[in-house]
C-alpha cells in the first residue's frame, strides 16, 4: 500500500522522482526502488515524505483513509 501512495502523492503534485529523492538524500534509483517496493522505505524517510505532503505516516502506510 505504501509504495502506491507515495507514488500517487508524487504524480498527483507533479513532482519527479528526482525532486523527491533529493529531499531523502538518496538517488533517484533508491527512490524509484521506494515506489516500486523493491526496497523498504526507512522510518524517517516516510516521515519526511508525511511532512512534505501534510499526511499522516498511517496514510502512507494504509492504515487510514
Amino acid at each position: 500500500m505504501v509504495y502506491e501512495r507515495i507514488r500517487s502523492l508524487r504524480e498527483n503534485h507533479n513532482h519527479t522522482q528526482k525532486k523527491l529523492a533529493e529531499l531523502l538524500h538518496v538517488s533517484q534509483a533508491t527512490y524509484s526502488r521506494y515506489e516500486s517496493g523493491a526496497l523498504d522505505i526507512p522510518i524517517q524517510a516516510l516521515i519526511l515524505l508525511a511532512d512534505f505532503y501534510e499526511v499522516s505516516v498511517d496514510y502512507l502506510l494504509g492504515r487510514c483513509d
